[in-house]
């Protein structure tokens, strides 16, 4: 996975030439010294991030309470919990497949009227908080909504004289987490067709493979990988999810987890629920994993395919189609905010301009910490590959699947122990435990994109840059580094969005009196005062804008530039 970077073999060959690496004496011992730091250091940052989930393995083992409320739980509704959060993730994953996949392919492979500004556009609802947006379409489609309100002025229908779906359902829930969601998948799917062999589908179609055929035998398995990734992220945001579920009334794991830690006062049975979600999640990556263990893949074209440009009815078509997803991810959401706030003529707050601040702080903060370690994670995952790596790695990437507030409870657990060796408080009540936060949840985000992006770079790449005598942190930095910063574009852009709309953590362990965007928009939105969540809601989608317009510069310049006729 990775999203808009150019793994051509001229790209690395522009990065070798450029900088010839030299050949020193006893390089194979640097080398096998390198690696070795370089897996320690990948261990230590991976453990650090994992260190309040093993907090929460501790508080899960503990021998004492705990076990009558779980059982209460696994008694009356942890089945139920189960099946209705596999059922929720099977929705959300069929829309985002259908939407991102869909909107990936025709954006990367054709050349139709409005595509240069769909690109970007199509990333628009990832900067719509999933709860906002199940708030927006709620009040929209409700039965006193204004939709069935002008629905039954114009047949005269009574309220009960007629069917209309129930947005306050699972499929509900469902539709307005994968309208929220599927620009994960876009965006990787994009990057990954974009970046097709033309050699390999010529070759395909000389053999007399029909498009579609060559499509699913020689295009998707290349993009699988990526399209993976980006599922496996949606999977796990889903299953974290609270805001959304619990407004529409859903049962799932993560209501259950909230249900025992503040409804019932038992954070260790708490605790334990949220191990049953973390092996629940870690199961299915897992299988997925497995599925695809012998399905590698590596881009070598350096002739990258060009767009076809569609002319006629099939180009407004393909149009029509992209603009789906940006219409109901963001636009009109985006309409019935602003609608909502003109409507009651409220004057703006005085303190948006702190919670935007504070958001924005707090995101920068935060990517500036998860960059760094998750290519030095990814890489010594890819040189060294020891067992100590990876299962740190699975331990910090676990944090992504776990509910916000599971995570500021157990980091609450953790920094009060730092801070109690140290003899001050250093961490506790401070945006650096919020920083840190964001960094245990979102940390999978960045580590999966680098990741994907190193799985994309041949082998034997590393292979002729160390037969010159280059050790590991070398190549990392002369070679593998401008290929892999469109994708550090890309995933700084997830993680900044996400830490933007993230609720529960911020919630848990802000500083007094430091709300952010997210915190304002929640608490107005939880009281059903649409009006007053309309403006911050809106400024964290504003907020959002500025890294999507530089990805998409950047994404334009490593994508084809050129369109073929058709």
């Amino acid at each position: 996975m990775n999203a808009y970077n150019s793994c051509s073999i001229s790209f690395y060959r522009s990065a070798i030439d450029s900088t010839p690496l030299p050949v020193a004496s006893g390089s194979h011992g640097l080398a096998r010294a390198s690696a070795t730091t370089l897996g320690t250091l990948a261990t230590i940052g991976a453990l650090m991030t994992a260190a309040p989930i093993l907090v929460l393995l501790g508080m899960a083992m503990s021998p004492q309470g705990g076990w009558e409320t779980l059982g209460h739980l696994a008694s009356t509704v942890l089945p139920r919990a189960m099946l209705m959060s596999i059922a929720l993730v099977t929705v959300v994953l069929a829309v985002v497949l259908l939407l991102g996949v869909g909107a990936g392919w025709l954006v990367a492979a054709y050349e139709f009227p409005g595509r240069a500004w769909l690109s970007w556009a199509l990333v628009l609802p990832l900067s719509m908080p999933a709860f906002v947006l199940a708030y927006a379409y709620t009040d929209f489609l409700d039965t006193s909504g204004p939709l069935q309100t002008a629905l039954r002025a114009l047949t005269g229908w009574t309220v009960r004289g007629y069917w209309f779906p129930d947005i306050r359902s699972l499929p509900g829930a469902g539709v307005c987490l994968g309208l929220a969601l599927y620009p994960y998948v876009y965006m990787l799917a994009r990057s990954a067709f974009a970046e097709r062999s033309a050699s390999l589908s010529d070759a395909a179609r000389s053999l007399g493979l029909s498009p579609r055929a060559t499509w699913w035998r020689v295009i998707w398995p290349v993009a699988r990988p990526a399209v993976a990734a980006g599922s496996a992220l949606v999977l796990m945001e889903t299953l974290a999810d609270f805001g959304t579920v619990s407004y529409f009334g859903i049962d799932t794991l993560t209501a259950g987890i909230y249900r025992s830690w503040q409804g019932m006062g038992d954070r260790v049975a708490a605790a334990r629920l949220a191990i049953v979600l973390l092996l629940l999640v870690g199961g299915l990556a897992y299988a997925e994993r497995r599925q695809r263990t012998r399905m590698r893949f590596h881009s070598r074209a350096a002739r990258p395919a060009q767009r076809l440009r569609l002319h006629g009815a099939r180009a407004w078509r393909a149009t029509g189609l992209a603009l789906v997803p940006v219409l109901a991810g963001f636009v009109l959401p985006a309409c019935l905010l602003l609608r909502a706030w003109f409507a009651a003529g409220l004057p703006g707050d005085d303190r948006v301009g702190a919670w935007l601040l504070n958001s924005l702080l707090l995101a920068g903060l935060a990517t500036a910490l998860i960059l760094p370690v998750a290519v030095v994670t990814a890489y010594a995952a890819r040189i060294v590959g020891g067992r100590s790596v990876r299962l740190a790695v699975a331990l910090a990437c676990a944090g992504y699947a776990l509910p916000g507030v599971v995570i500021g409870v157990g980091l609450l657990v953790w920094v009060g122990m730092i801070d109690r060796w140290l003899g001050m408080m250093v961490l506790g009540g401070t945006i650096a435990a919020v920083v840190y936060a964001y960094g245990v949840r979102f940390f999978s985000i960045a580590y999966q994109g680098v990741e994907s992006a190193l799985a994309r770079i041949s082998p034997s790449m590393d292979q002729s840059a160390r037969s010159l005598g280059a050790p590991p942190l070398e190549v990392l930095a002369r070679v593998h580094w401008p290929l892999l910063r469109p994708s550090l574009a890309a995933a700084a852009l997830l993680v900044v969005v996400d830490c933007l709309k993230e609720l529960p953590a911020t919630l848990v362990l802000r500083p007094f009196n430091f709300d952010t965007l997210a915190v304002a928009a929640y608490h107005f939105a939880a009281d059903e005062r649409l009006a007053e969540a309309a403006l911050p809601s809106l400024l964290m989608v504003l907020a959002g804008l500025a890294p999507v317009l530089l990805l998409s510069r950047a994404a334009e310049r490593h994508s084809s530039g050129s369109a073929t006729e058709h």
